[in-house]
């Protein structure tokens, strides 16, 4: 696992001896790995069951299913849902509200869903991009968020990034996700204040 993504984006020797297939495996043998000058990371335990809370709030409607195990520059959470017996990871993507369902099983995801299709899975080239207008690489518990999430109008382009907190980016744009939730496109927002 790991040998041709590891080829790509590059890294030691050492990581690419890591043979997983299941999730204790995965944090046991690569937890707190990052790929890519943070492209993507693997979470610890400790990562990965806050980042299941935070997106447990942000979408209620997979309270109790949902198993992060990995997140990308741009604070994507990768999941399995604990109920769905399919061979699939979800990409929860708070920046706009959505989750996508990618095909594969942990060992397909990361042996070739996001070696064949790096940018759609990861956004690389929104990162090089973000990079090369002189944005830096996220620390472990960082992302580069959306200023104004997509769902309430923000524009997908680098002027609208900033380095922040993963947990704050997850609570305060979870947070909007919910209150405006099932709202018909268009609706005007008020004012937005954070206490």
């Amino acid at each position: 696992m790991f040998d041709d993504l590891l080829k790509r984006v590059g890294a030691d020797e050492s990581v690419r001896k890591i043979d997983v297939g299941s999730l204790p495996d995965l944090f046991e043998s690569a937890g707190g790995l990052t790929i890519g000058g943070g492209l993507l990371r693997v979470h610890t335990i400790e990562s990965a069951t806050a980042a299941a809370e935070l997106v447990q709030a942000a979408y209620p409607e997979y309270a109790g299913r949902v198993s992060c195990f990995a997140f990308d520059w741009a604070g994507r959470q990768f999941s399995v849902d604990l109920r769905d017996t399919r061979d699939i990871v979800q990409m929860f993507e708070i920046g706009t509200g959505q989750v996508l369902e990618i095909p594969a099983d942990l060992e397909g995801f990361f042996d070739e869903e996001i070696v064949q299709y790096t940018d759609a899975a990861l956004g690389e080239s929104f990162f090089s991009a973000w990079l090369g207008a002189g944005g830096g690489e996220p620390g472990f518990h960082e992302c580069v968020g959306y200023r104004r999430p997509l769902f309430l109008g923000g524009v997908d382009d680098v002027s609208n990034l900033e380095l922040t907190d993963l947990s704050v980016y997850w609570t305060v744009f979870g947070q909007l996700r919910v209150k405006t939730r099932g709202l018909p496109p268009g609706t005007r927002v008020g004012r937005v204040g954070i206490e």
